[in-house]
């Protein structure tokens, strides 16, 4: 399956399963979604569970919010992920807080699926990676898969559990990223980091459409004869610190790669924590490869996502340390 594949199977799983899961949004329906990821659903489900909305992210939001607390379980769809500043309000000020506001009584089973970031030439209104304001948000969780077998697996383990989630979909990769995923059920469990290539002189950390980045770096590295750890952390919060420290004690040099603007980026927080509880094991500052603090651009868009010739002399920057 590619991710889009992986997403539907996981939609399906789940609302074959469970009655309550109600697929909602611009265009999900008839028409199967911009990028169709819901194409079939409505077909098999029907209007009452795979429902159209008018363009009104709000709206969307806010009505999925109502269906959860009236013991529904809906899957929103945002059509990009810039699309979803008209609803931040709804996300930040109700949906991640209805559960500590009422001590418990209220949990608010929201999923919330979006496709972000860069590398489809959508220019600065379809490109943008916005996962760091809601990482600032408690009460949500937040999501980023960088895989077809992640993507099904995680989406599974969201739609299972109480809490809000931002399932964050890598679109550059959505077709482009092929792997073997179950037709059958099976979940990944959140909060839980991967490392998808052993090393032992430099730890690369990324997720989401960057792990392949970050993993063609490590290659070239390791042609040059060094070698690279890479990291996806799959699941952005809950993020799996100890794994992040156990490789940083092995390698004692990190490298973080993500296409959100650079400052105030999550990197930022991932190095302050990363030096809070490792700096005796640090030989070398950590290094961040970024996108640009500029609007996404629309003719630039290859100069502005980090490449692994980017990534490739951080790592080399930080082992001349």
């Amino acid at each position: 399956m590619n991710i889009i594949e992986a997403v539907r199977s996981a939609l399906q799983t789940q609302m074959r399963a469970d009655p309550r899961v109600v697929v909602l949004g611009e265009d999900v329906g008839k028409f199967g979604g911009v990028f169709r990821a819901t194409s079939g659903l409505y077909d098999e489900f029907g209007a009452d569970r795979v429902i159209d909305t008018p363009l009104a992210e709000a709206g969307i939001i806010g009505t999925a919010i109502g269906m959860a607390l009236y013991g529904l379980r809906p899957v929103p769809e945002i059509q990009f992920g810039d699309f979803i500043y008209p609803a931040f309000d709804q996300i930040v000020n109700e949906l991640a807080k209805f559960r500590y506001r009422s001590g418990g009584q209220y949990p608010c089973p929201v999923v919330i699926r979006t496709p972000v970031g860069g590398g489809i030439r959508g220019g600065h209104y379809h490109s943008q990676s916005p996962e760091a304001l809601f990482i600032h948000t408690p009460g949500l969780k937040v999501v980023a898969p960088s895989n077809p077998y992640d993507a099904k697996g995680l989406l599974l383990a969201s739609m299972r559990q109480n809490d809000p989630v931002l399932f964050m979909e890598p679109k550059r990769i959505y077709r482009a990223s092929k792997a073997d995923v179950p037709d059958g059920e099976y979940t990944i469990e959140l909060g839980k980091a991967r490392i998808t290539r052993e090393g032992a002189q430099v730890t690369v950390v990324a997720w989401s459409g960057m792990v392949t980045i970050a993993e063609d770096a490590a290659r070239l590295a390791g042609e040059a004869g060094i070698s690279v750890e890479v990291i996806d952390l799959r699941t952005l919060l809950p993020f799996d610190i100890d794994a992040l420290i156990a490789s940083t004690v092995k390698t004692g040099r990190v490298v973080i790669v993500h296409e959100a603007p650079r400052t105030c980026g999550f990197g930022a927080e991932l190095i302050a924590s990363i030096q809070e509880r490792a700096m005796a094991h640090l030989e070398a500052p950590i290094l961040r490869v970024t996108g640009f603090d500029t609007p996404f651009p629309y003719s630039l868009e290859h100069e502005y996502l980090p490449n692994p010739v980017r990534v490739l002399a951080a790592i080399r920057q930080t082992l001349e340390w």
